[in-house]
């Protein structure tokens, strides 16, 4: 039998639990020779008051031994069995190449940046020399965009899919048991690309394949079907069943779809800033202490506002984090926030960002279902503009002081910034379209109610955080997971518009592989 047992207890006592046989026994009221195995489950810290509290769910095996759990993916030879093409070794490209294995499927992945390792130089150049290669950066290569920006974990898609499954997956290749137990689950930039290196030599060792600088430049297909796919305009591979998992960013990959008649939609997405602060003020307002101490963890904040009938909220909040260049071409500014797995550098950065819709980007109509693709790439421009100004090509970002930015004034200094390449003073509150610089000015005079402190001037801006989510969205019947009009190509993850990180991308990854196989089956 199998029970569970929850308690709270000051975070000062979570050292000094002791035995805990004798603990379970206690809360359960049975003998401790019955109990064979405690252990815990679930962990989360309650900071809602002064005194700081952590919860802790245990799992009792009583009148019987803990099993030996198995893999999360059982691994085997399908180096002959029928092959099933991917697009993007993100982790839904990465997590469905796992699952086709398990069911017996050999997946032969394409990937149009590089290995994780090789991307390292590119992302070097971003930061140093200002230099973006448009097929290997922060959003291109092994991984994906999640690889090098962060590694979060947590998700709320658990009615989509096993989010433990996926979890347990990622230990299976590396990472620690922890992020099976902490309620907000971490790995660190630092400690990602190990995991994915495994992943990639399990799918070769097992029979798959997986090219990297290998681009989707186009394709065919014929009564109803993907036919075939040519990568990087000379080689033409021909198709039974095709994965495109090419995450929010490949923008050739929605015009290839375009102009090949393939359905695609606009799809509503958001967009704002990345807001930095020094990491003690955040610390300080969430824990309601002066110093937080070697027990507590640098601290995070969620905050969402509505405003004009509009939400305002935190995107990927980084404690202890950097802000990244994450454009994916020359001309543009992007951000983005990562953290090492000991989140130890001295700022907290969040996205905050306005949601962005169809009435949004009715200037760019013309351009049918790349219009709210056109309106981000545009603001994206227009950040890059704002401080090259004709110049020389560089990755400096526009910023602004928070309370300037508030206030609508110009910032004649700026104060230090994680962000490498380096910031320039700019007006982002005229930079921005005028519905999103309002909306969040106004929330940042309400954030600052919610968290006294926020609203500082010690805090910074930065410009543009534009790659939340995916501007368009590809079509799908909901049961098959076919595409609308294509019975052999299924679009998945962040870039078709069904996942909104790292975990949600791999489950709709393992969902897509076992709907090829249940159609191969019938």
């Amino acid at each position: 039998m199998i029970q569970t047992f929850d308690i709270q207890i000051p975070i000062e006592q979570e050292a000094e639990l002791g035995n805990l046989i004798e603990l379970a026994a206690t809360e359960l009221n049975l003998k401790s020779e019955r109990i064979y195995s405690c252990k815990l489950v679930k962990r989360s810290i309650d900071a809602r008051k002064k005194e700081i509290k952590v919860n802790l769910r245990f799992q009792v095996f009583i009148d019987e031994q803990e099993e030996i759990e198995s893999p999360a993916f059982e691994l085997q030879d399908v180096s002959k069995s029928p092959e099933v093409h991917l697009i993007g070794s993100g982790p839904a490209g990465l997590f469905a190449a796992l699952e086709l294995i398990q069911l017996g499927l050999k997946p032969i992945l394409f990937e149009r940046g590089k290995d994780v390792k090789a991307r390292r130089r590119d992302l070097a150049k971003i930061n140093k020399e200002h230099i973006v290669n448009p097929e290997s950066n922060y959003c291109f290569g092994e991984g994906g965009a999640g690889t090098y920006s962060d590694g979060k974990l947590y998700t709320r898609s658990k009615k989509r899919g096993d989010v433990d499954r996926i979890l347990k997956g990622l230990v299976q290749f590396g990472a620690v048991d922890a992020i099976r137990i902490e309620a907000h689950p971490h790995i660190g930039t630092n400690k990602l690309p190990q995991i994915i290196i495994a992943i990639r030599e399990a799918i070769i060792a097992s029979g798959g394949e997986v090219h990297f600088n290998s681009k989707l430049t186009d394709l065919t297909y014929k009564d109803g079907k993907i036919e075939t796919i040519c990568i990087n305009d000379k080689q033409t591979i021909p198709v039974s069943q095709l994965i495109l998992a090419t995450g929010h960013s490949a923008r050739d990959v929605f015009e290839l779809l375009y102009k090949r008649k393939i359905e695609i939609q606009a799809k509503p997405f958001a967009l704002g800033v990345r807001v930095e602060h020094p990491q003690t003020l955040i610390d300080k307002i969430q824990y309601h202490r002066a110093d937080r101490g070697e027990l507590l963890p640098p601290a995070s904040y969620k905050l969402v506002k509505q405003v004009d009938d509009k939400g305002v909220y935190s995107f990927c909040m980084c404690p202890g984090g950097i802000i990244a260049p994450c454009a994916t071409d020359k001309g543009e500014i992007v951000t983005n926030g990562w953290s090492p797995s000991k989140r130890n550098n001295p700022y907290a950065n969040s996205g905050i960002v306005v949601p962005v819709e169809e009435n949004d980007w009715l200037a760019f109509k013309k351009y049918g279902p790349l219009a709210a693709l056109r309106f981000q790439q545009d603001i994206e421009q227009k950040a890059y503009q704002a401080v090259n100004k004709g110049q020389n090509e560089s990755q400096y970002a526009p910023a602004q002081r928070l309370l300037d930015f508030v206030n609508g004034k110009e910032s004649t200094d700026l104060p230090e910034c994680s962000y490498f390449p380096g910031v320039i003073p700019a007006r982002l509150d005229q930079l921005l379209p005028g519905f999103i610089a309002k909306r969040l000015q106004k929330a940042f005079v309400q954030f600052g109610k919610t968290m006294p402190g926020y609203l500082s001037n010690d805090a910074l801006i930065v410009g543009v955080e534009s790659r939340t989510s995916s501007p368009v969205s590809i079509p799908r019947n909901r049961e098959t997971l076919q595409h609308s009009e294509l019975s052999n190509f299924y679009p998945c993850g962040e870039g078709a518009g069904y996942a909104g990180g790292i975990v949600s991308a791999a489950i709709d990854g393992v969902k897509v592989a076992n709907a090829i196989k249940e159609k191969l089956a019938n």
